[in-house]
């Protein structure tokens, strides 16, 4: 019986994560506010979509003879891929276009500024330690955003894909 070549969690998260990254510049490039809802809905569905599109598709290379465990690893695998992709784009994208990360401070300014709740010396102090630590929390955000829908794409993954019984016999 020929086996089939099973597409790896490495190749399926690097080509999720560079869509996620070819949108994240175009809309960046446009001008389009990176937290818009429909920017930030379009990204969220292509990660989560992809997730489970490569849940499913791992399922059926295997022809079906996977666990519900072996398929959540599958997707969580994918995750932690598009994770590091994502966050070294980051990394990369702040250190080039140091102008952006001041245009979101900037943005945390006015939304200070506008609740009213904060003089500006509290303002200017909290924007001074968010400049210093404008990387890690970036980094953060994207681990710990990613971590959650990964788990869940993962779940839902291995949930709608088909098993079938693995048996010692079965040679799978």
């Amino acid at each position: 019986m020929e086996e089939n070549k099973i597409t790896s969690h490495l190749v399926k998260g690097l080509i999720i994560g560079l869509i996620l990254i070819v949108i994240s510049v175009g809309v960046q490039f446009a001008g389009i506010k990176r937290d818009s809802w429909p920017v930030q809905l379009v990204s969220t569905c292509i990660l989560i979509g992809g997730i489970i599109w490569s849940v499913w598709y791992y399922g059926k290379q295997k022809d079906n003879f996977v666990t519900f465990g072996n398929l959540f690893a599958h997707g969580f695998k994918t995750t932690a891929i598009i994770a590091v992709i994502v966050i070294v784009f980051t990394i990369i994208f702040f250190v080039a276009f140091p102008e952006y990360k001041d245009q979101a401070l900037e943005e945390s300014r006015k939304q200070m500024e506008e609740r009213g709740k904060l003089t500006d010396d509290q303002i200017d102090q909290g924007l001074k330690i968010a400049k210093r630590f404008f990387l890690v929390a970036v980094i953060g955000s994207i681990l710990v955003i990613y971590a959650i829908l990964g788990a869940i794409s993962s779940l839902i993954g291995a949930a709608i894909t088909k098993k079938k019984p693995v048996t010692p016999f079965d040679g799978h």
